[in-house]
Formats: C-alpha cells, structure tokens, sequence
C-alpha cells in the first residue's frame, strides 16, 4: 500500500460546531502524511477513508449543589475505510468525550476545548485505522 485518500468528513450530528469537520480532516490527513509512508492523493488511493460525525452532545457530568459543576461534550464518529487491493472495507467507530467546567457556555467550552478535541480524536481516528497495518 503506497497512497491513501481521506475524503472530508461529514457532520451528520444533530448539534453541528462548523469548525469541527474542517479541522479534524486536515488534521488526520497531516497525521498520516507526518506519520505513516503513506502519499495523499485523489484518485484511486489503496486506501480510501470516509468519515461521518455522528454525535455531538453536551451532558451534565458532575453537579455540586443545584447547579451543574462539570459538563462532558461527547464526540462519536463512523469511518469506512475500503481497500481498493481487496476490494474490502471495514467500519470503525471512535468516540471520545471531554469534560468542561459547568460554569461555561457551549461557546466558551468549545473554543477552550478546540486543539486537544481535534489532536484527540485525530489520534484516535489514526490509531483505530492504523492499528492492524
């Protein structure tokens, strides 16, 4: 296997961050470039990865008093990746949550959490594909 395609990933959760898609693909397609042998291409890549969000929810996780003290965002994502030698695909399922302090807003929290959301689920998404290479 010389080349890889990893085609955007799709937000299909209910809760849509704009950011989130964008970043993350940039992101796990640096991650292979920098990390595997692997060249990035378009067309007719050995390897074909496709990506869909499909959660992104805010829960309470911890409340101390009549007040929420921490809050947890959840992160879920489903990647087919096909082998275009075998003819073969598989699914892989990543998810990843994050916990914030209560006191922020959906908008604070996202914007605080960014960087380690992305380089996190870029590393879980990098290591789940890659982890019978």
């Amino acid at each position: 296997m010389k080349t890889v395609k990893v085609n955007f990933i799709e937000n299909r959760a209910s809760y849509i961050n704009p950011q989130l898609s964008p970043r993350l693909t940039d992101k796990v397609r640096q991650k292979i470039v920098a990390q595997t042998r692997l060249t990035q291409t378009n067309n007719n890549a050995d390897w074909e990865i496709s990506g869909v969000i499909t959660q992104y929810i805010f829960t309470t996780s911890a409340i101390a008093g009549q007040q929420s003290a921490n809050n947890r965002l959840t992160v879920s994502l489903q990647l087919t990746v096909y082998d275009r030698k075998s003819e073969e695909s598989r699914k892989v399922d990543v998810s990843r949550s994050f916990e914030f302090k209560g006191s922020l807003t959906v908008q604070a929290a996202e914007a605080s959490l960014g960087d380690e959301l992305i380089r996190t689920l870029a590393d879980d998404i990098f290591n789940k594909v890659f982890s019978n290479w």
